[in-house]
Order: C-alpha cells, then structure tokens, then sequence
C-alpha cells in the first residue's frame, strides 16, 4: 500500500499557491522499515487529526501528535457545497500535519476523510487541492469503513463480559453505530450490524440554528434535536437484539470524552483520566440536561468545553441521549481512541506487527 503523503509543495510557497516544484515523493512500501513509524490522518466534519506512532510488543507508541478544530462541514447542511473558508482552515491544518509526516520520517501513513467529504458537491475538488498544496492524498471513505476503523481502534476498552455491546462514533457530520458480540479468545468483537445516521454535531446544530438553540425555548430546541435524532436511529433500533442485563455500551467522540471531563470535573483535559473510564448512565443524563439548558456563556465557561465546543456540545447531548434511550446500559465506556488508532492497528497488523 502506497503512502499517502504525495508530493509537497517546495518550502517557502505561499499557502494556497499551486505549483510544479514539489519536494520528493514520500516512497511507497510494502513493509515499513524497522523502527520507522506509521501515521494516520482523520479528517472529519469538524475535527482535523493526526497520529504518529511506532509498533511495540502488543501494541504501538506515539511519538507525534495534532488536533484542530475545523468545521469543514460549517454550511454544508445549506449549501451542499464546501465552503472556501472552512476548506482553507482544514488545508491549513493539513499543511501542519503533512511537516509533522516529513519531520517523523513517516514510511506508510493512511489519511482518511468522512462525512462532509462524502457528502459535498466539492468534495472531490477539495481532496485534489489537498494533494496539490499539502501533499497528502486523502481516501473517502464510505460508513462502513468509517464503523469498522472506529472499532478496531477502540473495542479493547469495552467492559468484560459475554453480552452484546454498542460501540458509537458522534462525528461532525453523522453518527456510527456498531453492534458487536464477543468474538474468539484475543479477537476484536464481530460486527453484527451497523448503522450511518446523517446528524453529527455539526449537521445537526444546524438543523435547528443557532439562535433556537442560544435563544430562551433552547429546552424545546434540545429536544426537537434528540427527537431528530432518534428518529434517524429507527431503522437501526429494530436490529437490535432483545435487552438482556449483560448489555455494554462505548462511545468514542468529542462529545463523550468532553462530557465524561464535565463529569470528572477536571480543571483541563486529561486524557489519561478520561480514556477507558466508565460512566454511569444516569450521571450522563444529568450532565447532558444541565448542558441543554445553559447559555452558550454557562457551557464556555466550563473548563473542558471552553467557547470552542460550547454552541456544539449541546447537540452531541442530544445524540448521545437518543443512543441512550435505545440502548440503555449501565455504564457508558469512554474512549479518546478510534479511527485513527484503528487506522495504525491495520497498518501494523498488514506488516506482521502483533497487535
């Protein structure tokens, strides 16, 4: 498998300028060299990020990382289209993540884009202007694929037992949910179903606009969202098997680890402490109320949400509240872990690397 990372532009360009110059090609492998890292690239609706990381004895190591917000998908849900500003942000971003490849001697990188890719009348117009002004070459890829990546980045943190699990992925742009059962001894689960809803936390902020959600009937708002939300779930609820009291749940996105930060009450975020913690579900109710009916200022104000993720936090509540009416577990898994992890598992595991 060929790196996705083409050629870049020549040093000292000025952005958003397209060129012949280009730096060389970052080679293609069929087996990364001893220790010369992976990388993996997430573009989402919202978030731009990016893993570095060498294999270890069961598992890797990182050894560079990147997070931006973005909101590629800003507009999106009117327009159809990428807007110029919100493909400038995440080009800009790209460019940081494309110095950090070449930096790291990165021997085999998978960069992957989702939902406002997928969807956007310009998407396929704005992966080429990446690969002409970054270098990297982004794959779009459909829901499934999105489902499965997720998974294989963050089932590991799923608590014991032998019952059927759900494992969800709230993006910017959609929701993935996964149902999975216990597969044979040091196996990842096997997927039984899965299910693309096309609300995220970008998409479905918009939906209901801005000012209904600031304005003083944002309660009403919050609510049409989960009922919006619950909605796109319908089909996928009639899959699921009976409810037994064996049920695990797991999600991985902004929303549950930011949250699960509320919940802790950390003065900044810690992954450490977030990462694999299990929440209960009647405390991710509460927190997911109390967020609905502040103002945007109340939600900044709070130390891991910030103004940021203030005006999107609240549909995230939403969403995860509709996962929650549909599948209530006890405990909710927290994971700062997915795609991008389970984009390294598969690198490693096609070059011989135990897992």
């Amino acid at each position: 498998m060929a790196s996705h990372l083409a050629s870049a532009p020549m040093p000292g360009r000025p952005a958003g300028q397209r060129n012949k110059d280009r730096a060389p090609a970052t080679p293609s492998a069929q087996q990364t060299p001893p220790n010369q890292p992976y990388a993996a690239i997430d573009l989402g609706t919202n978030n731009c990020r990016l893993l570095i990381a060498r294999p270890t004895n069961g598992g890797f190591t990182v050894v560079d990382a990147f997070s931006r917000i973005v909101r590629l998908g800003e507009g999106l849900a009117s327009s159809g289209r990428l807007t110029d500003e919100a493909m400038d942000r995440a080009v800009e971003a790209l460019g940081v993540c494309a110095d950090k490849l070449r930096r790291r001697r990165v021997g085999l990188a998978r960069s992957v884009a989702t939902e406002a890719c997928r969807r956007a009348a310009n998407g396929r117009d704005f992966i080429e202007r990446v690969r002409e002004e970054t270098g990297i070459v982004l794959e779009i890829i459909p829901p499934q694929e999105e489902a499965r990546l997720a998974v294989l980045g963050c089932h590991k943190l799923l608590e014991p037992g032998d019952g059927p699990a759900l494992i969800f992925d709230i993006g910017g742009g959609s929701t993935e949910l996964v149902l999975v059962e216990p597969g044979g001894e040091d196996s990842q689960p096997r997927i039984k179903a899965w299910w693309s809803a096309p609300w995220g936390v970008v998409s479905l902020t918009e939906s209901e606009g801005r000012a209904a959600i600031e304005g003083p009937d944002r309660v009403s708002a919050y609510n049409r969202m989960r009922t919006r939300a619950s909605r796109a779930f319908d089909r996928f609820t009639e899959l699921l098997p009976e409810r037994t009291d064996n049920i695990r749940l797991l999600g991985t996105s902004g929303t549950v680890t930011t949250l699960a930060s509320v919940h802790l009450a950390l003065p900044s975020y810690d992954r450490r402490a977030v990462d694999g913690l299990h929440v209960p579900i009647d405390a991710m109710r509460d927190i997911s109320t109390r967020i609905a009916e502040m103002d945007f200022q109340g939600r900044a104000a709070l130390p891991c949400i910030g103004s940021e993720r203030a005006d999107l936090v609240v549909a995230g509540c939403a969403i995860l509240e509709a996962i929650l009416d549909i599948w209530p577990a006890a405990h909710l898994g927290i994971a700062d872990r997915g795609i991008r992890e389970g984009i390294l598992r598969s690198l490693m595991a096609r070059d011989g690397h135990v897992l």
